[in-house]
């Protein structure tokens, strides 16, 4: 499989399909290119995921886990192939807004799903640090489980037998060191330092976030909806509806990016 060099970091990538447009897909915290595998099939042209450093297979930087990091990262993977159309989840979507910050026009057209940070530090951090804490203390299956087995996770995958499946498969290469590295040090940052700047994106941009989600607010889907003056807002009620749209969604994300 293809590597991208950043100067501190080797980037794991796998490209589908050929020709234009191209789309780089970013994934999330503690998430590998894995995530955004069910938009590949349906999107024109050609796709490129990638692990961010610490993550996937992608290699293990002592430092250097910042949304700065993390955008460097984009940025060489979209430079390398020729992307002009960005799709980011979460951190992702985080690394995303901080290249826009530099060049509101980066990327011709963007979504994000699910965006978790802008110019604040996470207010709800300490699932993700006990993520961490379990990754630096324990072997990785039986952190892994733990993970796996806490209440919140248990009540969804009684909902939904298969997301329990899906999240170990997004685990199954999962550095711990590197994801506890990146949840560390990207917990107490922020994507951008001036989210006035996101007003100068004239990129078609589709957000879709949800109700009652503490790490990926629905409000913050609204700040940006309202910033970003070309954009269009999708707001979910909730886990249950998210999981029942996730054909739509594809199919959506699909035509907007065509």
């Amino acid at each position: 499989m293809p590597e991208v060099e950043t100067g501190d970091a080797t980037l794991y990538v796998e490209v589908d399909g050929e020709d234009e447009p191209v789309t780089v897909l970013a994934h999330g915290l503690t998430n590998s290119r894995r995530e955004l595998a069910a938009f590949t099939p349906m999107l024109a042209g050609t796709k490129v995921r990638f692990d961010f450093r610490g993550h996937g297979r992608s290699s293990v930087p002592r430092r250097g886990y910042r949304f700065a990091d993390f955008a460097r990262d984009l940025d060489a993977v979209a430079t390398s192939y020729g992307a002009t159309r960005a799709v980011g989840t979460s951190l992702g979507a985080g690394a995303i807004c901080h290249l826009l910050e530099a060049d509101p026009r980066r990327f011709e057209r963007l979504v994000f799903l699910l965006p978790a940070a802008l110019d604040l530090p996470f207010e709800h951090r300490d699932s993700l640090i006990r993520t961490a804490e379990l990754l630096e203390s324990h072997p990785k299956e039986q952190a892994i489980e733990s993970i796996l087995s806490e209440a919140g996770r248990l009540a969804k995958y009684e909902e939904s037998p298969w997301l329990r499946d899906f999240d170990l498969a997004l685990w199954e290469d999962m550095s711990p060191v590197g994801v506890a590295r990146a949840i560390r040090e990207v917990v107490v940052d922020v994507a951008v330092s001036d989210r006035e700047v996101l007003r100068k994106v004239e990129a078609p941009t589709l957000i879709i976030c949800r109700e009652g989600d503490l790490i990926h607010p629905a409000e913050l889907g609204r700040v940006l909806a309202d910033l970003m003056p070309s954009s269009e807002l999708i707001v979910l009620q909730g886990e249950e509806e998210l999981i029942a749209a996730i054909p739509e969604l594809v199919g959506r994300v699909s035509g907007f990016l065509s």
